[in-house]
């Protein structure tokens, strides 16, 4: 199961981009995860097993959490979220503002 390892980050990114992409806005992971369920990802995925991912975006520094409520919680962003193509692996990333300029494709990493 490789390829949610890859696929899920960059998904998530993308629904940031296209959803919710105000640093005014707030949003939830519970949302995110529900877009993602109706995209073609593994059913049987939990909201436990992409909550590794919104740490990442949290720490990497284009999210922020602003409440928490049992599993559920509340995020905004630092800045708005752009889209670039990485001439590296091909893919359309998103990256925020603030965020270092470098693919975060876990299997490319190149510079943007």
């Amino acid at each position: 199961m490789a390829a949610p390892s890859v696929l899920l980050p960059l998904q998530i990114r993308k629904i940031i981009f296209e959803k919710f992409n105000d640093p005014n806005l707030r949003f939830t992971n519970d949302e995110i995860f529900e877009i993602l369920q109706s995209s073609e990802i593994d059913k049987s995925l939990t909201i436990d097993d992409v909550e590794q991912y919104f740490n990442q975006l949290r720490d990497g520094g284009l999210i922020r959490q602003i409440a928490q409520n049992f599993t559920t919680n509340h995020y905004k962003l630092f800045d708005i979220v752009e889209k670039f193509k990485c001439n590296s692996c091909n893919q359309e990333i998103y990256l925020g503002k603030m965020e270092p300029r470098v693919c975060p494709n876990s299997e490319c990493k190149a510079t943007i």
